[in-house]
């Protein structure tokens, strides 16, 4: 059975989705700083909410992945009004915990096969994003090929997410939907 917070939840995920992939392409830095702003606001909210629920349900993993996803979201939330080139150091230290997050979320059978393999191929390349940096490449937030790539498959895991909050509760919690 959904509940109100499942569906705060699939909200925060819709918002951070769509208002962090439109603030990556837009010119204008103070909307996409707004965008942003909103964006991880929305996703903290959400990833709050799920945290409360997969511990609820048992599932410390899932719960410790979405925790340690917000724990992410924070940091790259309070770097975004720096601007770009100032919020690289909140932006390295963010997407690493967003990859560590997406793979604890998941690990388990929790999701949908193709739900965990858009959260993995999203954290490998927010990876390989920090490491370029971490190493010396002057990659930005909004650079492309990376750390760009990343960022549909990460919103792809969001409609995924979405799809499971919202779905009537045909498989069981804790179950592998396939």
């Amino acid at each position: 059975m959904r509940t109100t917070s499942d569906t705060a939840a699939a909200i925060g995920l819709a918002i951070g989705g769509a208002f962090g992939l439109a603030g990556t392409f837009v010119a204008s830095a103070p909307l996409r700083e707004t965008l942003w702003t909103i964006d991880g606001v929305a996703l903290v909210v959400a990833t709050a909410l799920l945290t409360m629920k997969y511990q609820r349900l048992g599932n410390d993993c899932v719960a410790a992945g979405f925790l340690t996803f917000l724990a992410g979201e924070s940091l790259l939330l309070a770097g975004n009004a720096a601007g770009l080139e100032a919020s690289v150091p909140s932006y390295v230290g963010g997407i690493s915990l967003w990859a560590a997050g997406l793979v604890m979320v998941s690990a388990p059978k929790t999701f949908a096969l193709w739900m965990r393999l858009t959260a993995l191929v999203a954290a490998l390349l927010f990876v390989v994003s920090a490491g370029m940096i971490l190493w010396g490449a002057p990659l930005l937030p909004t650079s492309s090929p990376l750390p760009a790539a990343g960022y549909p498959f990460l919103v792809l895991t969001f409609v995924g997410w979405i799809w499971t909050l919202l779905r009537d509760g045909r498989a069981a919690v804790g179950t592998d939907p396939r």
